[in-house]
């Protein structure tokens, strides 16, 4: 499948290294201010080159916009959109032609379809995130016109971890260096440990956490498509993520009901509750606290050092790849993860304004 979501449905196109990659959202609401200069600050968050840590590849990343908006506002037509390929170096990838990087999805592509771009590893490349972020830069637009914010950040990288909870730090602070981690002294951690591992032709993993505020009550359904499926399905679609826990997680499996459980109280007559261990989802359905998550990133697969590996033949053989890659995804995937959940919480929340249509605003 190369679209996502229901009422807002995102669909995605192109391949690292063709001539664009781009995409077509439909249902996007009418009459929203298309602020472009908002979108293009998204798209620099995300793009490749911008510092020592990331891969060098240096793409523009600039958005043509060929539909869905006019006079600067969406029109409710579909926004149809293409971001050009400029930096591609495909002779890098001769080596790969045949070979299978180890854990890359080189060899289940060659076996799913028969046939592979091995050019940066074609549609299965995280090139095509750019236009995720496009779309969920969007997504975040339109959610700002009812109060509701996206940010995330990076809480892990290798064994460097941010122990606290995310309300303890300053989370306006995220943009401030290069890894994205709103805790400057374990920033510079972060920093040198993606650069060590950059010198010895490796990659390490990380984890990047995200809060969305401002969600009112009642998004998401008690069933099939619950709030947090659907946020654990756009994460797992991105491009080396391992894991996904929302909440207290995997750490809930430690405790008690009588300690998980977040007791409610009336605050100034309105229900609330005293502790947000559900991370804002309850029964799959958003309860009007922070929602917070977190998204496990594997080292990237496309590694500088000799590995053994085996040809399309079956022949075995030793690769050393080659070409520009990141030595750490997570600091280039918090906008990502960022754009993924802004789309699906505007898709939650269409949907609820849908089925509440009977309501006077």
């Amino acid at each position: 499948m190369n679209s996502f979501g229901t009422l807002l449905r995102l669909t995605t196109f192109g391949e690292s290294h063709g001539e664009a990659i781009g995409g077509v959202l439909d249902g996007y609401p009418s009459g929203i201010v298309i602020d472009e200069e908002f979108v293009r600050a998204e798209m620099q968050r995300r793009r490749p080159g911008q510092s020592a840590v990331t891969t060098s590849r240096n793409e523009a990343d600039e958005v043509h916009f060929l539909s869905g908006v006019f006079e600067g506002r969406s029109t409710g037509t579909p926004i149809a959109f293409v971001i050009y390929n400029t930096n591609n170096r495909s002779g890098d990838y001769g080596n790969l032609r045949t070979a299978y990087r180890p854990s890359h999805a080189d060899y289940v592509y060659d076996m799913k379809y028969g046939v592979r771009d091995h050019r940066g590893g074609g549609r299965s490349s995280a090139r095509e995130t750019a236009v995720r972020v496009c779309a969920g830069a969007l997504a975040k637009l339109a959610l700002q016109q009812s109060g509701i914010s996206v940010q995330a950040y990076t809480s892990q990288v290798g064994n460097i971890v941010l122990e606290k909870p995310y309300t303890a730090y300053n989370l306006a602070l995220t943009e401030s260096n290069v890894v994205r981690c709103p805790d400057s002294g374990k920033a510079a951690e972060m920093e040198q440990l993606i650069l060590s591992v950059k010198r010895d032709g490796d990659t390490v993993g990380g984890v990047v956490t995200c809060v969305v505020k401002g969600v009112p009550v009642g998004l998401g359904e008690p069933l099939y498509n619950k709030l947090s499926a659907s946020l654990a399905s756009a994460m797992l679609s991105i491009n080396a993520v391992k894991g996904f826990d929302y909440g207290n997680g995997f750490e809930a499996a430690y405790g008690r009901g009588s300690q998980q459980n977040d007791i409610f109280y009336n605050n100034n007559g309105k229900i609330a509750t005293r502790t947000n261990n559900s991370g804002g989802i309850q029964g799959g359905i958003s309860n009007g606290n922070d929602i917070y998550f977190r998204v496990a990133f594997k080292p990237v697969a496309t590694i500088l050092v000799e590995q053994p590996t085996v040809t399309s033949a079956g022949d075995e053989t030793v690769l050393q790849a080659r070409g520009r890659h990141d030595p750490c995804v997570v600091p280039r995937a918090v906008p990502v993860v960022e754009a993924m959940a802004a789309l699906v919480v505007l898709d939650h929340y269409m949907m609820q304004r849908a089925r509440r249509i009977s309501e006077k605003e």
